[in-house]
């Protein structure tokens, strides 16, 4: 059996990526943390086969999803530049 198909593996890399967003945050891998985690459980209770491509696909659309529900949850960053459309000496 390869690497990619034990379960184990999986989640180790997901909290690996989950301490390296808590080191540089900005939700960037928080959601293939998310995503292999999920790959790995999804391996270890036996539904996703041993082979790489396959794993690999569901590996991307799980980090997808888990992307695209924190940008729902959490949003968009409150650091960015407020953007302007009129001047203040407009009438």
């Amino acid at each position: 059996m390869s690497w990619f198909g034990l379960w184990w593996v999986w989640i180790v890399l997901g909290f690996a990526l989950g301490v390296l967003e808590v080191l540089a945050p900005g939700y960037i891998f928080l959601g293939f943390a998310m995503g292999a985690v999920a790959t790995g459980v999804l391996v270890g209770i036996g539904l996703l086969g041993t082979t790489l491509p396959a794993t690999l696909l569901v590996f991307a659309l799980a980090s997808l999803a888990a992307w695209f529900a924190t940008r729902k949850l959490l949003g968009t960053q409150a650091s960015k530049p407020k953007i302007w459309d009129r001047d203040i000496n407009d009438n």
